[in-house]
């Protein structure tokens, strides 16, 4: 769904105003726009995660996304989509700013750590 896409304001305007979810994020707030794509996992009509993927340059870049509580079902899911889009088109290099704890399955969808810090891992494909 594009980043300024009416329908994108409805389906999570809930949880990225939602205090528990911007905590989650560590209190950074959720950023879109037109260079944004943003993949929505739904299930019943609610939102059960969403990734924002940045297209600046020729890098789709992954940052400050949210996964509820199915995390090992939602984010394999959102991450074989987002792959599945941009490996169509070869000039995009498609990277994440990684929440630790996810680590694991970005390594399982292909992607490698380009750098360590604290809460996050720099990650490639």
């Amino acid at each position: 769904m594009q980043g300024e896409d009416k329908k994108l304001y409805e389906l999570v305007a809930p949880l990225v105003m939602d205090p528990k979810v911007l905590h989650a994020n560590n209190n950074y707030p959720f950023k879109t726009g037109e260079n944004f794509v943003w993949f929505i996992a739904v299930e019943e009509n609610k939102v059960v995660g969403f990734i924002p993927v940045e297209q600046r340059g020729n890098q789709a870049i992954v940052n400050n996304y949210y996964i509820g509580s199915k995390r090992g079902e939602v984010l394999p899911t959102l991450l074989q989509a987002i792959i599945s889009y941009y490996e169509n088109a070869e000039e995009w290099i498609l990277s994440s700013v990684t929440l630790i704890e996810d680590r694991d399955e970005f390594i399982q969808q292909g992607f490698t750590i380009d750098r360590e810090w604290t809460r996050y891992l720099k990650m490639s494909r």
